[in-house]
């Protein structure tokens, strides 16, 4: 399984990164060849553009939202008129899985009405317990965070990428974390600070939450621009002795 990194900026496009955004892809044949399938975690802010650097946008099998505030989904917007107005013609619907409400949501965020919405470009499907998406087998598992949220277990491979969403501790990000090839893991948070709970991570808590869940690898994400980055992985280091870095925006991890 590849990890390419289409934005990782916090809360809202940095200067060296859209919001955030994961592709990921894995060759695998569903009976009519073998291929290489892509899906992306989370369409953020800014997201869109950058991903035609690493792929093409008509080439994405499905999305997999985390939540629905805008530096994790709005830029589904910008897709759907991609995908209905492309030159080569409309494009197939492809399946988007996220919270209740989903549809509903990205149709207000272009202002449609919700019938028909961006159903005749999307699928959307709501969590409600594992799917798999060609070789991505996808566990959503509810976090804690002011809306409905899912951290993300994506296996492919033989690998698992454990993805945080955004959340603040809870169980949900400990179960994300158990034996995870790569713990990718929100740190918006700094620990000398005066944080409100139930919100976000700091790097320390990334770290220990990697530390409890012998998450193989750490690799910290969503540190919003007005923060430096640096501080946050100085933080997980102190509560993770394993390999731990920082995402940026165009880095491609094979795992």
């Amino acid at each position: 399984m590849r990890l390419t990194i289409v934005g990782c900026s916090g809360s809202y496009p940095g200067p060296d990164s859209p919001a955030s955004c994961y592709l990921l892809e894995a060759e695998h044949d569903d009976g009519t060849g073998s291929r290489t399938w892509r899906v992306l975690v989370d369409l953020g802010s800014g997201a869109l553009g950058a991903l035609h650097r690493y792929a093409d946008p008509l080439s994405i099998d499905a999305v997999l939202l985390s939540h629905l505030h805008a530096d994790h989904c709005l830029d589904l917007s910008g897709y759907y008129v991609l995908r209905k107005y492309h030159p080569q013609g409309p494009q197939p619907r492809i399946p988007v899985w996220g919270p209740v409400g989903t549809a509903d949501r990205m149709a207000r965020a272009y202002d449609l009405p919700t019938d028909p919405g961006m159903h005749g470009e999307f699928d959307f499907r709501e969590w409600a317990g594992p799917v798999q998406v060609g070789p991505f087998a996808v566990e959503p598992v509810p976090v804690d965070h002011p809306v409905p949220a899912f951290g993300l277990r994506v296996s492919a491979g033989g690998v698992t990428l454990g993805y945080s969403g955004d959340t603040g501790p809870c169980p949900g990000l400990d179960a994300v974390a158990k034996d995870a090839d790569l713990l990718l893991a929100e740190a918006s948070f700094r620990s000398i600070d005066d944080n409100p709970p139930q919100l976000h991570l700091t790097g320390i808590e990334c770290g220990e939450a990697a530390t409890r869940g012998h998450a193989r690898r750490l690799l910290l994400t969503h540190v919003p621009p007005w923060h430096d980055p640096q501080v946050a992985l100085a933080e997980a280091r102190t509560a993770y002795d394993g390999p731990v870095s920082l995402a940026r925006a165009g880095d491609v991890l094979e795992l």
